[in-house]
């Protein structure tokens, strides 16, 4: 029976929403320019701040910031993104074991020069990567070296042994750029050498590579390590502030935190982390989610993925998406369900459209409290309005506080 006392709390992230103000929308960031009316009545009728969720020394990746969000402080417990991953996927790291996130990516070789032109080789699907991750355990898979099928361009690979001074790159920070220096390096470790000349072999006339260039699509020709670590050591959210939670998200890197934060995590069909991703599916599930557990954590990757693409339209789409298909639906829910909750609306990072890549500047965060008596801030949720609000909270694990109101 719903508790009409019962407290919970919400925290729902726009991947990479930020931005910088654009010429072509006149001085507008894509989400102030946006018709977001759900998140800017959160914001103005809620508690309006910045957050820096990367800690000075850290890359700005989805990983730290997002382990920020849930509270942690990354400097205490950031082992590497691929750990996280294997968490997602169920493979459990020997204390000799290495992660790395393994890209299909679409490379261009140019006599003894590499490009790299698509990080995601055409937002592969997980059907058709899967029928290509698996061939190339088979090829080059061996006892030192281990792949596992993941979701749409993200796998994993597991390496038995230490790498030496093997320092990686994530690939989508250098589309359509030249990194021939970064190939080289995976090159001077023989066994990497012959599994990454194996899976270039393999992947160059694969059936299904023929059928995505017929289509006019990027191949996945070749594959991309990177974010690598060993296992973490993290307490749960329970043991930190005694919550029980779930996470939804279509992401490894994300499913991989909540086991390590000891999160629920709910699978919804149809979730791709982009911008055909199943948010009815998802928001559904989220207030399904609340009449068992405290918090739900519910993350989209779709303006991410657009902000690496470099696409402003896509950007747009994936912003009013996730307002309209999220945001406003798990607010009305809530809003109606009797409920006393605080709900968080907020970003991992920015992914800029003029770099393709993320950044490390403090993101806007609104904080919807049902039974806040004082007026809110007044303004709608933006990067600039977010500035102007005056507060800036220095580590996730004060945001996390301020989400569960202590």
């Amino acid at each position: 029976m719903q508790n009409s006392i019962a407290r919970k709390y919400l925290i729902l992230v726009g991947d990479g929403m930020g931005d910088l103000p654009l010429a072509e929308l006149g001085g507008k960031t894509p989400l102030a320019f946006a018709q977001t009316p759900a998140m800017d009545r959160i914001a103005s009728q809620g508690e309006l701040c910045l957050l820096s969720t990367v800690p000075d020394g850290f890359a700005p990746g989805s990983d730290v910031a997002n382990l920020s969000l849930l509270g942690y402080l990354p400097q205490e417990c950031y082992s590497g993104r691929a750990p996280l991953e294997a968490a997602s996927l169920g493979v459990a790291l020997a204390a000799e074991e290495i992660a790395f996130r393994c890209n299909l990516v679409t490379l261009r070789f140019a006599e003894d020069r590499v490009f790299m032109e698509d990080y995601s080789s055409g937002h592969i699907s997980s059907q058709e990567a899967r029928v290509l991750i698996e061939g190339l355990e088979a090829v080059a898979g061996s006892n030192r070296l281990r792949f596992y099928p993941g979701v749409s361009y993200r796998h994993l690979l597991v390496h038995s042994g230490e790498v030496g001074a093997l320092v990686t790159v994530p690939p989508h920070d250098y589309t359509g750029r030249e990194v021939t220096e970064f190939w080289q390096r995976y090159n001077r470790i023989p066994h990497l050498r012959d599994a990454l000349a194996k899976a270039v072999a393999f992947l160059a006339d694969h059936p299904v590579n023929r059928a995505r260039i017929a289509q006019q699509r990027n191949p996945a020709n070749a594959i991309w390590l990177w974010g690598e670590g060993k296992a973490p050591s993290m307490p749960t959210i329970q043991e930190q502030f005694g919550v029980e939670g779930a996470l939804i998200s279509a992401v490894d890197l994300l499913k991989g935190l909540g086991v390590y934060a000891g999160l629920d995590i709910i699978e919804v069909p149809g979730a791709t982390g982009y911008l055909d991703t199943n948010y009815a599916g998802k928001a559904s599930a989220a207030v399904e989610a609340l009449k068992a557990k405290d918090l739900v954590f519910v993350h989209v990757e779709a303006p991410d993925e657009a902000g690496h693409q470099g696409s402003l339209k896509d950007k747009l789409q994936a912003i009013e998406d996730f307002d309209s298909k999220i945001v406003k639906p798990i607010f009305e829910a809530l809003l109606v369900s009797g409920y006393d909750f605080r709900l968080a609306v907020a970003m991992d990072h920015f992914t800029p459209l003029s770099t393709r890549t993320h950044n490390a500047d403090p993101v806007p965060v609104a904080i919807y409290d049902s039974r806040a008596g004082q007026p809110g801030s007044g303004l709608p949720y933006d990067e600039q309005s977010a500035a102007m609000a005056g507060e800036l909270l220095t580590d996730g694990r004060q945001f996390f506080k301020r989400v569960l109101g202590r």
